[in-house]
């Protein structure tokens, strides 16, 4: 499974594991106050990484965790282990002016001994769109940024208009998000991914649920009248394949829209369900899975004009 989906789920169930990371002993002291532009960061985070290289911190960017794969310059950074298992050793060695971690279980700890230690650390919860605009305001406000913050977060919001503007006269779909398949789990409404669907003009499928991202059965399936179904890839890689085999797996339901209409669709994964910069383009890539033809219109209309 897609280990981005597991820190959702794991982020979003209740039963999220605590790991403490051992840190060398030395007597508690109070972090100094926080530098106006740190000149050394370092990311525990792929979204983290994805928002300081956004705010024009390239240079300032000493760590990233392994994860942290976009853009392409972050390969290029020291890493200090997954964002599952931030080494604490390698981030104190790379001698950081500003830790910036996620508001999780296993971050907070090495949060917490950090600040213990004297550093400065920034945790930041981003579970829904609306965290993640504060966010980059926080991250902007603490390395100095505030202007390219805000301007960041400006370009997010007029994305977001642009795109309702365009969906604005579409019939809602009734999508299916998968986020596992065995045991079949999807998205449900309180979730980040629900606002993904409403973003992009369509409309969850599965109603109220206890769970955030319930398991789900035959019966279940059959009732919701799902008319697209989405499934995030596992891995960038053999995309297609997966493609085919989420179509047989969902054969099964013969009578269900999606499925008799084949519209199933497997997508790239960090760019859909990664809560950072480039959310718009994410919103949009599910918005041509529900409204292919809205898209193929507009593409056809450009086409006349040039």
């Amino acid at each position: 499974m897609n280990k981005w989906w597991l820190l959702v789920i794991i982020l979003c169930l209740a039963g999220a594991g605590f790991v403490i990371f051992g840190v060398p002993q030395v007597q508690n002291r109070s972090a100094p106050p926080l530098p106006n532009k740190p000149g050394r960061i370092v990311s525990l985070a792929p979204n983290l990484t994805e928002i300081l290289f956004a705010l024009g911190l390239d240079e300032k960017i000493v760590a990233v965790s392994n994860d942290s794969d976009y853009p392409p310059e972050a390969a290029n950074k020291k890493k200090i282990g997954t964002f599952w298992q931030p080494n604490t050793e390698a981030i104190i060695a790379s001698k950081p002016e500003l830790v910036v971690t996620l508001w999780f279980e296993q971050q907070k700890a090495v949060a917490g001994s950090l600040k213990r230690l004297g550093y400065q650390v920034l945790t930041l919860k981003i579970e829904k769109i609306a965290e993640l605009l504060t966010a980059i305001e926080k991250i902007g406000t603490a390395t100095g940024c505030k202007q390219q913050a805000d301007q960041l977060v400006e370009n997010i919001n007029n994305h977001l208009n642009d795109l309702q503007l365009k969906l604005s006269s579409v019939n809602k779909v009734k999508v299916l998000w998968v986020v596992q398949v065995e045991p079949l789990r999807l998205a449900g409404r309180d979730t980040f991914i629900n606002e993904l669907i409403k973003l992009a003009g369509g409309e969850n499928a599965i109603g109220n649920t206890i769970q955030q991202y319930p398991p789900i059965g035959t019966e279940e399936i059959l009732a919701c009248g799902a008319e697209t179904i989405i499934q995030s890839a596992m891995g960038k890689s053999n995309i297609a394949e997966q493609q085919k085999a989420a179509e047989r797996f969902w054969s099964r339901w013969a009578n269900l829209p999606a499925v008799k209409n084949n519209r199933i669709y497997v997508v790239e994964p960090d760019t859909v369900v990664r809560l950072g910069p480039r959310l718009c383009r994410g919103i949009e890539l599910i918005a041509r899975c529900l409204h292919p033809d809205i898209f193929a219109q507009r593409q056809n209309a450009a086409q006349q004009v040039r």
